[in-house]
């Protein structure tokens, strides 16, 4: 039986394509020999495990080594990232990483790694777009009767995340900074938390990935005012926020595989293309636009930079909303 091939991700240090002990040049041509290990730093059950699983499956296929998927929740996905960042630079240990890896830096006063010399980009994956949607009794039907109704309500409005310092939080606040509004921040134990807490009106405003609230929306029980995109989203007839009012507003989860920093450039290329290919694969892109979200990969040098562009954008939005986390 063939055996079957998983990926890794790539880091910054790699860039050079310089050799470490012990990464010969002949392990570099046999790669990869034995199983490839996937570390996803997100709890199963969650959402990116739509994602890593198909990419799995994929690399498997073409590079003939078992892929095998490995959850390390916890600290904000930074347990996980941290195994990654020690690992040794071969290409046999990968990390499934979003946009809280760009982040981290901001949020936390102490990190036992760096996101930026600890890890190498390798390949860009998919970038989930947020909705944003208000509980059906606000009375606001658009993104600019809702900034004017957080204006003349200062504070008496709520938000929902799934976390303080998550995603949703970060981008709620960049909302806050960018339309001078004040609103207050309620942190759920999850999505699943924040959905319900909206629906039942314990909370007024959120950012959600919009299929979680497409069927609420038909049904009344909540609005989406418009999607957070750089562009529509086919198959949703939402506008975006920033055509609604808020100009060059997006906010969204990027998903992309990273490797130790170090590892071999010709590894990091390899697993790029293989990628890519995937993401070709029209049952692959169907599964993720089937979800809302759009397909990405490019180059190495593509998620380099969008991955340094986010790293510099996060500490304005930190230090504005006065977070810090231990």
């Amino acid at each position: 039986m063939k055996k079957r091939r998983s990926l890794v991700l790539g880091g910054l240090g790699a860039l050079g394509g310089s050799l470490l002990p012990g990464v010969s040049v002949l392990a570099q041509e046999n790669y990869p020999n034995r199983p490839i290990r996937i570390i996803n730093p997100y709890a199963p059950g969650g959402s990116t495990d739509p994602v890593v699983r198909p990419i799995a499956e994929k690399m498997g296929d073409a590079l003939g080594q078992n892929v095998v998927i490995e959850n390390k929740p916890g600290a904000g996905t930074n347990i996980g990232s941290e195994l990654v960042a020690k690992s040794k630079p071969d290409g046999y240990t990968l990390l499934l990483a979003t946009t809280a890896l760009a982040s981290s830096p901001a949020l936390y006063k102490k990190l036992n790694y760096d996101p930026v010399k600890d890890l190498q980009p390798v390949v860009n994956l998919v970038y989930a777009p947020f909705a944003l949607v208000v509980s059906a009794a606000l009375p606001v039907k658009n993104v600019q009767e809702l900034i004017a109704y957080a204006k003349a309500n200062p504070g008496k409005l709520n938000y929902g995340s799934s976390g303080n310092g998550g995603t949703i939080h970060l981008a709620m606040e960049l909302f806050k900074s960018e339309t001078k509004t004040e609103m207050v921040h309620v942190p759920f134990k999850g999505s699943g938390e924040t959905i319900r807490a909206v629906l039942a009106g314990e909370v007024q405003v959120s950012l959600t990935p919009p299929l979680n609230f497409v069927q609420h929306a038909q049904s009344g029980k909540a609005r989406i005012l418009a999607v957070a995109s750089a562009r529509r989203i086919a198959g949703l007839d939402y506008p975006t926020i920033a055509e609604a009012g808020v100009p060059g507003y997006t906010a969204g989860v990027w998903m992309a595989l990273f490797a130790p920093a170090g590892t071999p450039r010709s590894i990091v290329d390899r697993i790029n293309a293989v990628v890519n290919r995937a993401l070709q694969n029209p049952q692959v892109s169907g599964a993720y636009e089937r979800l809302g979200m759009s397909v990405e990969g490019g180059s190495v040098d593509d998620i380099t930079k969008l991955y340094l562009d986010e790293v510099k954008r996060w500490p304005v939005v930190v230090k504005a909303a006065g977070l810090s986390l231990d």
